[in-house]
C-alpha cells in the first residue's frame, strides 16, 4: 500500500517519495520500485543511469548519516535504504523486472508455471533422457550428448531473453496508451516468456549439476 508521509525533519506533507522534496531527508515511504530510483515506469532502463542514481541515493539516505538523529529519522533512513536496495536488485535484472511489472499490475505467473511450455517439450524430453543416460553411465559419448543439450538450452535461453527485450520495448512504445486488447496480449506474452525463461534456467541448472557430478566422479 502506498503511503503519503510527512517528513520527520521539516514535517512537510507530500506525495510518496524516497526523499523529502523540501529538506532532502529520507521519508521511509512505501513507494513502488521505479519511484524509489527516480525512474519512470518503463521496462527499458538505462543501466548506467540507474546505477548512478542508486549510488547517489544510497549516500544521501545511508543510516550512518542519521546515527545521531531522532529515532523517527533513523527508522526512516533504514526503511528507505532497504527499499532502495530492493529496487536496485529487482530492476537491474530483466527477469525480476518483468516479474515485478506483473506484480505492479496485480498479476503473477501462476500455479501452472511448472508446466513445460509446448515449444520446449521436445528439447526437455531429449535432455532428460540424456541426463538419465549420463547418470547411469558416464561414458564420453553420454558426456558429449549432455554437453550438446547444454548448448541447445543456452541458445534457447538467449533467444527467450531477446523475446523479453522485445516485449519490454513494445510496452514502452505503446503499452501505456494501448487499448485493453493490446495490453492483455502484452501481458500474455510477458507471462509466457518469463515462464519459458524460468523453465530453461532450471533445466540449465540441472544439466550443470549433472556435469559437475560427472567431473567429480
Amino acid at each position: 500500500m502506498i503511503t503519503c508521509p510527512s517528513c520527520t525533519r521539516c514535517t512537510r506533507a507530500q506525495a510518496p517519495a524516497l526523499l523529502c522534496a523540501g529538506c532532502g531527508a529520507p521519508l521511509g515511504a512505501n513507494i513502488d520500485l521505479f519511484a524509489a530510483l527516480n525512474l519512470p515506469r518503463r521496462l527499458v532502463i538505462d543501466a548506467v543511469a540507474m546505477e548512478r542514481a542508486y549510488h547517489d541515493l544510497s549516500r544521501r539516505i545511508h543510516p550512518d548519516r542519521f546515527a545521531a538523529a531522532p529515532a523517527a529519522a533513523r527508522d526512516a533512513s533504514m526503511r528507505a535504504t532497504a527499499l532502495l536496495t530492493r529496487a536496485y536488485r529487482t530492476l537491474r535484472d530483466p527477469v525480476s523486472r518483468g516479474r515485478y511489472w506483473l506484480e505492479l499490475h496485480g498479476l503473477k505467473l501462476g500455479e501452472n508455471n511448472q508446466r513445460v511450455p509446448a515449444e520446449l517439450a521436445a528439447m526437455v524430453f531429449e535432455t532428460q533422457e540424456r541426463l538419465e543416460e549420463l547418470h547411469e553411465s558416464r561414458t564420453p559419448e553420454n558426456l558429449a550428448a549432455v554437453r550438446a543439450r547444454r548448448d541447445e538450452v543456452a541458445g534457447a535461453l538467449e533467444a527467450a531473453t531477446v523475446e523479453l527485450t522485445r516485449n519490454f520495448a513494445a510496452w514502452d512504445e505503446d503499452g501505456g496508451e494501448a487499448d485493453e486488447r493490446r495490453r492483455e496480449a502484452l501481458f500474455r506474452d510477458l507471462k509466457a516468456i518469463l515462464s519459458k525463461i524460468a523453465y530453461l534456467t532450471t533445466l540449465e541448472r540441472d544439466i550443470g549439476r549433472e556435469l559437475e557430478t560427472a567431473r567429480a566422479a
